[in-house]
């Protein structure tokens, strides 16, 4: 078994995390539960950010706070150093909570409302990444009423595609995010956002895939948009003062991943983006990078209690846990695979294969399938790995299920950084039905 970061088999022959027997864990907070090696968020931070710094580049590295966003992830992005991406009110208010320095927030989206396009502008975050002429046009529209000036990025598609270790050159850019590169839709928001007194354009954004193995995507992205920035530079004298190449990096999850360094993928970037810029003679641009899933996927174990036991003879063994797609519905929306131990006897040698299902009235709801495991009992402890991106950011309340609790282990400290919901509050917001409810005219 592959395990992850300061996780290790204790004296007791339970399964630690950050020096926290996982059993007492259960025992204090409950199952499930969604518990964070806090170190390991810290390497993977440091590993993509020294990198920069090792070779004199400029650079932001921004957590993409969709992959996980709470006030503690968010104050531990800024213990960090790092700068934040947001895509949503609720992510910003999440990160004005926190108290993170707002010019260090980049504003995401295809479809930013006014209203998260004003909270944006009140609070004076860093930069807004347009994404469409509707949203470039209203952006001008609200800095001018409030007499602001925004700084903005130009989210971009080169027509580049890359997922694990494949990459697709696209002649269409058929994407619900950008604009086009080939169809002349970024030159004219170009020409529009330079024409702008309220917004400052630092830059282009590109984000070309997702869980990512390789560097080619990056670097052929990279080429391509530095040599339309040769363009634009000769054509309307415009010199990009930032390169953001959005994040993707992939994550082991099982050992068919196999993914490579933090430093591995920003060392590939810096050198393609210096070539290309000293070929085309153009100055060096900050470089923006987004890791999200990179920096808490691994970082992120959940445990949860076995309960039932279902055998179709021949067939399958089916064990059933306490939770299921309501705290991770990654397994049920595209088959994402995961592996587990039993957390209170992680070295005893697999006796049977089982299926780990869900709680839910859902038959789609299975975790893991075919899992070598001990002979499992009810109550023993499943923990399953690599639950740190879109796990809790994707929980749910389906068949009003409670999310559960987050806790942060550090230096054989655990804290509660999120607590468990309750049947009250899934109907805190519920309101009684009036005997003689009318509508009014």
């Amino acid at each position: 078994m592959h395990y992850y970061g300061t996780s290790s088999v204790n004296e007791a022959g339970h399964l630690e995390i950050g020096g926290v027997d996982t059993v007492k864990i259960v025992e204090e907070f409950g199952t499930p539960v969604y518990v964070y090696d806090v170190a390991l968020i810290r390497e993977r931070a440091r590993g993509f950010k020294d990198t920069f710094a090792k070779r004199g580049i400029p650079a932001q590295v921004a957590y993409a706070s969709k992959a996980f966003s709470t006030i503690a992830m968010v104050q531990l992005a800024n213990e960090e150093g790092l700068s934040l991406d947001v895509v949503s009110g609720g992510e910003l208010y999440t990160a004005i909570a926190a108290g993170f320095p707002m010019e260090r927030i980049h504003f995401h989206g295809n479809n930013k409302s006014k209203e998260e396009l004003l909270m944006a502008i009140e609070h004076n975050i860093g930069c807004i990444v347009v994404d469409n002429f509707y949203e470039l046009t209203l952006l001008q529209e609200l800095c001018e009423q409030k007499n602001s000036k925004m700084a903005i990025l130009l989210r971009v598609t080169p027509g580049i595609e890359a997922h694990t270790h494949d990459y697709i050159l696209t002649g269409q850019e058929d994407s619900k995010f950008g604009f086009g590169l080939q169809n002349g839709q970024a030159e004219e928001a170009l020409l529009k956002a330079m024409d702008s007194p309220n917004l400052e354009l630092l830059g282009l954004h590109c984000h070309i895939g997702s869980q990512i193995f390789e560097t080619t995507g990056f670097v052929l992205a990279a080429k391509k948009i530095i040599e339309t920035l040769h363009q634009w530079k000769q054509a309307h004298g415009y010199e990009t003062k930032v390169l953001n190449l959005g994040g993707g990096f992939g994550i082991r999850y099982t050992n068919e991943d196999q993914p490579i360094q933090p430093s591995e993928y920003v060392e590939e970037i810096i050198t393609e983006v210096e070539k290309n810029m000293k070929q085309f003679g153009m100055n060096m641009p900050e470089i923006w990078i987004e890791p999200g899933r990179s920096l808490v996927g691994d970082a992120g174990t959940t445990l949860y209690k076995i309960g039932s036991r279902k055998e179709v003879p021949d067939v399958r063994q089916y064990l059933a846990i306490d939770g299921g797609m309501t705290d991770n519905i990654r397994p049920a929306l595209y088959d994402a695979k995961y592996e587990a131990v039993l957390a209170n006897k992680p070295l005893m040698e697999a006796e049977e294969t089982v299926s780990i299902a869900g709680k839910c009235c859902e038959s789609g709801d299975m975790l893991i399938w075919n899992l070598p495991l001990p002979k499992a009992n009810d109550q023993d402890i499943l923990a399953v790995f690599c639950t740190g991106a879109y796990g809790y950011s994707m929980a749910n309340n389906y068949n009003r299920i409670p999310k559960p609790p987050v806790v942060f282990v550090e230096n054989k400290e655990a804290v509660l950084v999120v607590k468990r919901e309750t049947y009250e509050d899934i109907v805190r917001l519920d309101l009684p039905l009036k005997e003689k409810a009318t509508l009014k005219k």
